[in-house]
């Protein structure tokens, strides 16, 4: 099934099972581990709120194929180097990885952010150890502005590529 068939859906409150699935070691190798059940709970219950509130603040989705999820992908309000922008995070699952979905995902969210968003521009923070996260930015326009010292998790510096696309001509 080609990528084009990928759909954004809202998250919702069954979706803390992809929640689980995106918990495992192979899926957080470059997010500083596994969370705890308590902590998974907590991010499905603040996925949800975000969904519930109105769009220019942030989304949450489930990433679908056809009938299958393949992963996640969502976007949120922060302040970055004294500017309002919105950040964007993705996971997609081991079985579905490879086939270039991430990127599709991203563009579609992008899309999405442009008629919904305010703020001006988006950034990704992978880390500049995972050549796959940092290739699906490329992939989906975005440019590398540099090497920073990310936090993530909180408290825990992660050195990431600074990935930026501006969503205002």
């Amino acid at each position: 099934m080609p990528a084009s068939d990928l759909a954004l859906t809202a998250w919702a409150e069954g979706d803390l099972w992809l929640l689980r699935r995106q918990n495992e070691p192979e899926m957080t190798r470059f997010l500083g581990g596994p969370e705890s059940e308590e902590k998974l709970a907590d991010r499905q219950r603040r996925y949800e709120a975000l969904t519930a509130r109105e769009p220019a603040v942030g989304r949450m989705f489930r990433v679908t194929r056809g009938t299958e999820t393949v992963g996640s992908i969502g976007f949120w309000e922060r302040e970055w180097r004294g500017e309002p922008v919105y950040e964007t995070g993705w996971a997609v699952l081991p079985e579905y990885q490879g086939q270039r979905l991430a990127a599709a995902a991203l563009r579609e969210l992008v899309a999405y952010v442009a008629t919904h968003g305010t703020r001006a521009s988006l950034h990704a923070f992978p880390g500049f150890d995972h050549p796959a996260s940092n290739s699906v930015c490329r992939r989906a326009g975005f440019t590398c502005l540099g090497r920073v010292d990310f936090e993530y998790p909180p408290g825990t510096p992660h050195p990431s590529n600074d990935w930026h696309l501006s969503l205002r001509p």
